[in-house]
């Protein structure tokens, strides 16, 4: 289970929310049976959607992360709840390119180039959706574009997964922190003297600091208070008749012919459905896709 912290300087200059992932990290790479650089690409884009979801003030808030770049790992999606519960997709979970010279996962060439695209769905109102272009796919400095192009929004980022030799995460997690309006000029130099101190932040995890500690990192010099500490998972919430209403939507015809393509092939006259996040697997029968 994951553990997010929120809290803001005490005189209203800045507000920050630290996630320990590594737990969701994990899950979602279980779900989804993905290479070490898949990992840490949805690993990274699961712990920004998560803060950022958190942020949503209402239960049926829903926020979505989308990034359609054009390197291996094809099309990448985070959803949260208002909670900061995710569930995510990787198109490619095989995407495994070349480590950078340094040795280290390179997340910018497995997402490549193209929009990231953060879409806010309030209950029944027309969702909101903001899109700018990937500034590098390392996908933290891509939050960090959307929030000063989209929203006008001082923003620093920091997300980070540690793949063990194993291919399971070991440690992951991330850093928000959002500057509010009239913000004192020596809160705002502090933050930016602080930066480089997150600037590997899934090794702060990995040494065993808590968020409360990496907290402390990034708001070192500026008096805060942490508002709450929240426990969060990785959260599919799909079901049969989510499912069901899914096959259904292509249309009684084109039921038709898959249940006899089906047939033909010796198997039962059903149709299985698999879930995109979490890879659970749902069989129907005609009855149970056809209204009649």
């Amino acid at each position: 289970m994951g553990k997010l912290l929120r809290g803001m300087s005490r005189d209203g200059s800045a507000r920050v929310l630290v996630l320990d992932s590594t737990d969701i990290t994990a899950e979602a790479a279980a779900c989804h049976r993905s290479a070490p650089t898949a990992t840490a690409a949805l690993g990274r884009l699961l712990t920004g959607a998560a803060m950022i979801g958190s942020l949503m003030g209402e239960k049926e808030d829903r926020l979505t992360l989308t990034v359609t770049g054009d390197g291996p790992c094809g099309k990448l999606i985070a959803v949260s709840d208002w909670c900061g519960n995710v569930k995510g997709y990787i198109g490619n979970p095989a995407a495994d390119p070349p480590r950078k010279k340094n040795g280290k996962l390179d997340v910018g060439a497995a997402v490549g180039a193209g929009p990231l695209a953060v879409i806010r769905e309030h209950g029944a109102a027309a969702p909101q959706i903001g899109t700018v272009e990937l500034a590098s796919g390392e996908i933290a400095e891509d939050i960090t574009r959307y929030f000063a192009e989209s929203e006008q929004i001082p923003t620093l980022c920091a997300l980070g997964v540690l793949v063990g030799r194993d291919g399971v995460p070991v440690a992951s997690g991330g850093v928000l922190v959002q500057l509010l309006p009239f913000a004192d000029e020596a809160v705002v130099s502090k933050l930016e003297e602080n930066a480089a101190s997150l600037s590997d932040i899934s090794r702060l995890f990995r040494e065993g600091m808590t968020p409360a500690q990496v907290a402390d990192v990034a708001m070192q010099g500026i008096p805060y208070d942490i508002f709450d500490e929240l426990p969060v998972t990785y959260r599919c919430d799909c079901g049969r008749i989510r499912m069901r209403d899914g096959i259904r939507r292509v249309g009684e015809k084109e039921i038709l012919a898959m249940l006899a393509e089906e047939e033909a092939e010796g198997h039962p006259r059903e149709l299985e459905a698999v879930c995109r996040f979490c890879g659970k697997k749902y069989r129907f029968t005609e009855s149970e896709l056809l209204k009649r």
